[in-house]
């Protein structure tokens, strides 16, 4: 570990103002306001613009992949515009510690904030693994406990307002019902003791309340979006895709940030179980427990979810794994490694055939388990309409958007000689 950091101090937390980049818009505000409730002050940075990727070339090799060169340039430029006084700012980035280049995401910050004449600036990692210790910043249990329930209201929230966004008579309605729930949770979220029989509540009065809000009777084409983390959920990554399918007609699905930390947390249960004689039975037991608590969790959603009726669920991370057999081994655990792969047979096998598998240019784990899946992908399952897309700085957005006409025209043939999507 790096000992010559800048640390974010006791007296920092009274003083400084934390910027954080926002890769889900639903899940980062429960997020924000959690920290915020811990006494943190907090600012979400929700810029866009290619002004944006043009600031984070100039600090950031352009080898590195694409959502390394926005982060640090989002950030970067946050403390370039005049809004904050970066002797006041410190900056949180979201790592898993993991066998990726994400994982030198701080290191390179603290590369570009030296470049910039910043190198005062601290970079907190938010990480489970215990990266880094700062003696402002509680990286306590608790704070992540807290945390898994906004990911859960986060999952639940995002699949429901996107079953409803595309169908709403009155614009936006979805997306004010997810601010109203957002400033509703807070309070709970930011007590030390969570109630779970209240948890199991809120997420039947946020099925309900998803279903009063009015909609077209119609049936539009589904669309899945699977890829790299941040460039699949992020809109400044993704060129506002979630939008840009919206505003073709498309319903989007995508599955959630929880299958994410199933996916991690499983693949400590598989380190032991392929390589027993480097990894401890305590670790595994860990991981286990937590696999265990997580499925528990999600089951809890999806029963909701069926309960009211209204909505399609997310699909159980059990049944997910199992779709895997026969594609993809439990080892290949680079990046996304073989969710990506189960993401996309998921939604094959949900009835959602589209699928646009979104990945960084250059980015080694998504040309294997995500677009070189495709074929194999195709191949066993008729009718899957899946095209890759590459984001980078020098990609054109056109070029984006017309792959992406073409796999939706595709679809709506699909549908219009089914009747039914399939």
């Amino acid at each position: 570990m790096n000992q010559n950091y800048v640390q974010f101090t006791e007296e920092m937390k009274r003083t400084h103002t934390i910027l954080i980049p926002n890769m889900l818009p639903i899940h980062f505000r429960l997020v924000k306001r959690i920290l915020e409730n811990d006494g943190y002050k907090v600012v979400l940075l929700e810029t866009t613009g290619p002004h944006i990727a043009e600031t984070g070339q100039k600090y950031v090799h352009n080898d590195t992949c694409y959502p390394a060169i926005l982060v640090i340039g989002q950030m970067l430029d946050a403390l370039f515009s005049g809004k904050y006084d970066p002797k006041k700012c410190a900056l949180m980035l979201f790592q898993t510690g993991g066998g990726c280049r994400a994982s030198n995401y701080v290191s390179l910050m603290r590369k570009a904030l030296v470049n910039a004449g910043m190198p005062y600036v601290p970079v907190i990692p938010l990480s489970l693994a215990g990266i880094e210790k700062h003696p402002g910043f509680s990286n306590s249990i608790p704070m992540y406990y807290r945390m898994a329930y906004g990911v859960l209201y986060g999952d639940l929230m995002m699949a429901l307002a996107n079953q409803v966004r595309p169908y709403e008579k009155e614009h936006g309605a979805a997306d004010a019902l997810c601010a109203r729930w957002t400033e509703k949770l807070v309070g709970e979220l930011s007590s030390k003791a969570i109630r779970y029989g209240r948890v199991k509540k809120n997420y039947d009065a946020i099925v309900r309340d998803f279903a009063a809000i009015p909609r077209e009777k119609r049936q539009a084409v589904r669309v899945g979006i699977v890829g790299e983390i941040y460039v699949k959920f992020s809109p400044l990554g993704n060129n506002g895709l979630e939008k840009f399918l919206e505003s073709e007609g498309a319903e989007v699905v995508m599955p959630g940030l929880l299958d994410f930390f199933n996916y991690s947390v499983y693949n400590g249960i598989m380190d032991y179980k392929l390589y027993p004689k480097t990894h401890s039975r305590w670790s595994y037991l860990i991981h286990k427990t937590a696999f265990r608590f997580l499925l528990g969790k999600q089951k809890d959603m999806i029963e909701a979810i069926r309960r009211e009726g209204t909505f399609r669920p997310m699909t159980p991370f059990a049944h997910t794994l199992s779709l895997t057999k026969d594609f993809i081994g439990y080892g290949t655990k680079m990046g996304e490694g073989w969710l990506l792969s189960a993401e996309m047979l998921e939604l094959c096998d949900s009835g959602v055939p589209n699928i646009v598998c979104t990945q960084p240019f250059g980015c080694l784990p998504n040309h294997i388990c995500g677009k070189g899946m495709m074929k194999p992908i195709k191949e066993a399952i008729p009718g899957a309409n899946i095209v890759a897309i590459d984001y980078d700085p020098g990609t054109s957005a056109v070029n984006q958007e017309n792959r992406l006409k073409l796999m939706l025209s595709a679809a709506r043939e699909a549908l219009e000689e089914s009747g039914n999507q399939t």
